[in-house]
């Protein structure tokens, strides 16, 4: 059959009492991004417009956490039922016709090739419905799907199934395919009058087969794809299933990991090949990380660049920096916001960077603070070096020019300008801009008292 057109539908609109938490269910973090994001994330890649997020409990925190994945948006002010809670984004589609995919904000494990395999079939049997399902060796609590051959009959739930019924392990996840406006005039003609109040999806697969239309149902190899998010346990195993989705994904586009099971890797980060990932290596946010580099182990690095031939060694902490080529960095090197390494750098064991500028082939390899300041090339920064850039006010800036050699103990009092090819006493305390070339130091001068120590002995 021809293709339609195909809209997605995403129900968001849950408290999740089960977390205990103040967060809204779907904004609870999955591999770095709210549980909600990952079935948006297949919406969009399948190419649905419009597609609605359906937002109920903590409705303006979803809506300002997810506005810029560019989705629109209805509120469900009754939770009756997720029959309901598609009604309430009917307004949206009332001009659409064609397939309509319906998905739970809290189930952000499914696959994007399930989705397809879904949609396939769909749209070659020209259903009305079709459900995406799943085997549990316990399906205890859920709907089970009756069928006739390659057609679902029903979907019984549990406590309406009789004995036979409640053998079967196929279950209803959720998931749909609908046509529009079959299902909207499906939902409206079965209403609300239960025990419950509620509108049931379920009973549009009843509409659909009196109406003799096609019912049809994908039960998917993966029963965790299928995982609904309900509290912290289901939280973590999810967590678990999806670091090992992704840290299979970077083993077979040639990264080493040496240790899967202690390496979390958030969705979104890129590695390049021949790059080797030691255990307790942590990698988050838009992390960038070139080829042939050494990370970990115990290293944790958030939305950093770092290129080629970098190695960054055990208990190191980088965010929001720039590193450049063939850099080393550690151990226990801790790298802030704004730090920026043009390569062949050194940042060393118990160094600290913030908001600092560091040119090509400069170094600082321990104990160190580099604070709101900016080094040229070939600049070498002495033990226990600090740039004082805070007056209690106002942050001020260090400018270290070219080919620096600065002493061991040196302090940088901001804002100051060091020349280039100058060189820096040891123990000395810069309040002065220093010209190129030049010699500065500010130390007392030694005094030495030959038989000092003797003669004191002796008076005792």
């Amino acid at each position: 059959m021809m293709e339609t057109q195909l809209a997605a539908v995403v129900l968001a609109a849950g408290q999740g009492t089960r977390l205990k938490s103040k967060r809204p269910k779907v904004l609870h973090p999955l591999a770095g991004r709210p549980l909600a994001a990952w079935p948006l994330d297949c919406a969009r890649q399948l190419g649905c417009a419009p597609t609605v997020l359906v937002t109920g409990y903590g409705a303006e925190q979803v809506e300002a956490a997810l506005a810029a994945t560019g989705v629109d948006f209805v509120r469900q002010p009754e939770q009756l039922g997720t029959g309901h809670a598609l009604l309430c984004a009917r307004p949206v589609l009332e001009d659409f016709r064609g397939t309509l995919l319906l998905l739970c904000g809290d189930v952000p494990l499914l696959r994007l090739e399930t989705l397809r395999r879904l949609l396939q079939l769909h749209r070659d049997r020209q259903a009305a419905v079709t459900v995406l399902t799943a085997e549990l060796d316990d399906p205890y609590g859920y709907g089970r799907i009756v069928r006739v051959g390659n057609q679902v009959e029903g979907i019984v739930e549990e406590k309406d199934a009789s004995a036979e019924q409640r053998r079967i392990r196929e279950i209803n996840t959720g998931i749909y395919l609908f046509e529009v406006p079959f299902v909207f005039e499906a939902l409206t003609g079965v209403g609300c009058d239960n025990a419950q109040g509620e509108y049931y999806l379920t009973d549009v697969v009843a509409v659909a087969r009196r109406a003799g239309r096609t019912v049809c149902a994908l039960a998917t190899g993966d029963a965790d794809e299928a995982m609904g998010i309900n509290d912290r346990v289901q939280l973590a195993a999810a967590e678990a299933i999806m670091r090992r989705r992704i840290n299979t994904m970077h083993l077979r586009n040639g990264v080493s990991i040496l240790d899967p099971e202690t390496t979390y890797i958030e969705a979104g980060v890129e590695i390049g090949a021949d790059t080797t990932l030691l255990p307790g290596t942590i990698l988050r946010g838009a992390t960038i990380i070139g080829s042939d580099c050494a990370i970990g182990p115990h290293v944790t690095i958030d939305a950093c660049r770092v290129a080629d031939r970098v190695n960054i060694k055990a208990g190191s902490v980088l965010a929001e920096s720039d590193i450049g080529p063939g850099t080393d960095i550690g151990p226990m090197a801790h790298l802030r916001p704004g730090t920026r390494l043009a390569g062949e750098n050194k940042i060393g064991n118990f160094v600290e960077t913030k908001k600092a500028e560091i040119g090509f082939g400069s170094k600082a390899s321990h104990l160190t603070y580099l604070g709101d300041c900016e080094l040229g090339s070939g600049v070498n920064i002495g033990c226990g070096t600090i740039t004082c850039n805070y007056d209690g006010v106002n942050k001020h800036r260090t400018v270290i020019e070219d080919n620096v050699f600065v002493g061991s103990d040196t302090q940088f009092v901001a804002p100051v300008r060091i020349g280039r090819d100058s060189l820096i006493g040891a123990g000395s305390t810069i309040t002065r801009d220093v010209p190129p070339e030049s010699l500065a130091l500010s130390r007392a001068e030694q005094k030495v008292v030959e038989g000092w120590v003797r003669r004191r002995k002796t008076k005792k």
